[in-house]
């Protein structure tokens, strides 16, 4: 159990760093598009075309920017790069909670009160994903227009957010026993 609790931190770890370095790269390539908007066909991948514009996605918010003169629309990855930024940086605080969390459950009963406040937080973070796409489709629509962007509310994360907010009920109840079963020695 020791080794899965050592690869759990370390996976953990390196995933927290690259959704944190991910959100930094996509605020710096949104920031550059404005400043230098001649820069932004480097952002464009290559099965890209004029035809069918790229599609630009990351865990559920979707954003099909239109192409022209082979360059994305400035305007489409803007608004992509601040809801890209925005749902990478969450998801960098979800990793860094079960990293906290596999870090302090290494020596000790996993059932403590800080345990169940990340899981908590984590459960947050889970919903708040899905919903922070939702809204910005609903802002990118009438900017974009109807072509460009599709409002919908992946709700995986959702449920995924709701069955973490469950368990931790039940380690809120764990920790309650363990005090008293602690109380009782």
């Amino acid at each position: 159990m020791n080794g899965l609790n050592k690869l759990g931190k370390v996976v953990t770890k390196i995933l927290e760093v690259f959704h944190w370095v991910g959100a930094a790269l996509i605020t710096a390539a949104a920031i550059c598009s404005v400043v230098a908007p001649d820069w932004v066909k480097y952002f464009v991948s290559l099965d890209s075309k004029e035809c069918c514009g790229a599609s630009l996605n990351v865990y559920g918010f979707e954003v099909n920017a239109p192409i022209t003169d082979g360059a994305i629309d400035t305007a489409a990855f803007v608004i992509f790069g601040i809801g890209a930024a925005i749902i990478l940086a969450v998801m960098a605080m979800v990793f860094r909670n079960l990293h906290l969390i596999f870090k302090k459950s290494e020596n000790a009963t996993p059932f403590q009160r800080d345990n169940v406040r990340l899981m908590r937080e984590i459960g947050i973070f889970t919903i708040a994903i899905p919903v922070i796409g939702f809204i910005m489709s609903v802002i990118a629509r009438p900017i974009l227009g109807s072509e460009a962007t599709e409002i919908s509310i992946d709700m995986g994360g959702i449920f995924m957010g709701i069955i973490v907010l469950c368990l931790t009920q039940f380690f809120a109840h764990g920790v309650a026993l363990e005090n008293d079963v602690d109380g009782l020695l």
